[in-house]
């Protein structure tokens, strides 16, 4: 196997940018795309550190794809490169769904926007499909891989086991296998090279950090007081951030909750037009946090500028815990590469992930194809998702299957695929078929 080539910051910021903007998908395409830019064709990292660092993210409360694209640019560059890679994994999702929360308070649904999104969903699709075929291949390593996927799908779709569980019981398995089968996972020679890390160094590193991601929420608790709108929203996201394992799905339960019906920010109806916006824009899932904050400061009457600091002051409480859990915990993440016993946990863990992201695929192909998705209850506590028959859209199901046809077959780029997507979504809205 060749040296992974290390970039220079100026492609690794190009790179990051690249994927902020094609981060379609939510956390399934996105962790297919920068598996996609970095792994196979960059060549930056391979792909068992890759894998590696995906299974530690999953273990982490917040936006685990935000947090993998944080740890890909501190492997590359240190603080530096995990911070634009961060951040730039955000900032252009960001930028839309701020612009688009904008236009949704004041002027609706534009019809041709939404055309557009639609194709994008599509793309997403083929991405999703194409990055099942791609970790699955790399993933399903050894006898019980297939298992342990397997059943976290069926845990996951079927019963709807909590995600920590599933994931804590996958990495269980691991270690039973070491045991029973007295597997000896090899270390990687980067793995045991340089100094072990420091808990005194991560102490300060998560300390220094931690203050950076709750200054604005004191800095509006001394001046606006703690029943001042964005005092609360900033209470509401931080602890979000730090108790919702499980990506953005698990925190959208709570979220409405709290949103809806403790503080009555928005209503049940706007809730749901901002997951779809967030749904169909780039970057993670959970900026539709973004889009309530843009609401709830809108809602209490103090305009844009009200608006834009909740907006903010949301975006800001999800994600910078990102950075306290990847540059002080990461280095003892790395180290554990040479552990046997931790590589074993990991490596099942990492099928586990096999099953959540079909899972999240499965779950976002019906909503594509499908107008309505109902649940079929079954025996033993579990249940399907049925889709109705009646909101089948044909527009939708055609552009899924030509992406994926585009895609696999004849190896369309993502930003080909994407724009071609979007175009024909728009295409067929103006010739009324969608």
């Amino acid at each position: 196997m060749t040296a992974n080539v290390r970039p220079t910051l100026r492609n690794l910021t190009a790179a990051s940018f690249k994927v902020g903007c094609l981060g379609f998908g939510g956390p399934a395409g996105q962790i297919a795309l920068m598996h996609r830019v970095f792994v196979d064709e960059k060549k930056w990292i391979d792909e068992d550190r890759y894998l590696h660092a995906l299974s530690y993210c999953t273990l982490l409360p917040g936006p685990e794809a935000q947090q993998l694209a944080t740890y890909v640019g501190w492997l590359l560059h240190g603080v530096t490169g995990g911070i634009i890679a961060g951040l730039l994994f955000v900032l252009p999702g960001a930028a839309i769904v701020f612009a688009l929360s904008w236009i949704y308070v004041t002027a609706g649904q534009q019809p041709l926007v939404a055309a557009a999104f639609l194709g994008i969903k599509a793309a997403v699709v083929a991405l999703v499909l194409e990055a099942m075929i791609r970790v699955g291949k790399r993933a399903l390593k050894g006898p019980a891989a297939w298992p342990v996927a397997i059943a976290a799908f069926l845990a996951l779709s079927v019963w709807s086991a909590p995600f920590p569980v599933v994931i804590l019981a996958a990495g269980a398995v691991g270690l039973v296998l070491v045991v029973l089968q007295r597997n000896t996972v090899e270390s990687s020679p980067e793995a045991t090279a340089g100094a072990p890390p420091s808990a005194w160094r991560a102490m300060a590193t998560a300390g220094a950090w931690g203050v950076a991601w709750l200054a604005p929420l004191g800095l509006s608790l001394l001046v606006l007081g703690p029943v001042h709108v964005l005092t609360r929203v900033g209470q509401l996201f931080s602890t979000l951030a730090v108790v919702t394992f499980g990506g953005a799905y698990a925190t959208l339960a709570y979220l409405q909750q709290e949103a809806v019906d403790v503080h009555g920010w928005l209503t049940a109806s706007q809730m749901i037009d901002g997951l779809g916006l967030a749904e169909t824009t780039p970057g993670p899932l959970v900026l539709v946090n973004e889009f309530v904050g843009f609401v709830a400061g809108w809602q209490d009457g103090g305009g844009l500028a009200l608006a834009t600091l909740c907006a903010l002051m949301a975006a800001w409480c999800t994600f910078a815990p990102s950075f306290v859990w990847i540059f002080a915990g990461a280095p003892f993440a790395e180290r554990l590469r040479a552990n046997r016993w931790a590589n074993a946990a990991l490596k099942a863990i990492t099928a586990a992930v096999l099953g959540v992201i079909a899972n999240l695929a499965i779950w976002f192909a019906l909503h594509v194809v499908f107008g309505e998705v109902a649940v079929l209850p079954l025996a033993l506590g579990a249940e399907v998702p049925l889709p109705v028959w009646s909101s089948f859209q044909v527009a939708a199901a055609l552009m899924c299957i030509v992406a994926t046809i585009a895609l696999l077959r004849f190896k369309v780029g993502v930003i080909a695929l994407v724009l071609g997507s979007a175009a024909c979504g728009v295409a067929l809205r103006l010739c009324g078929f969608a």
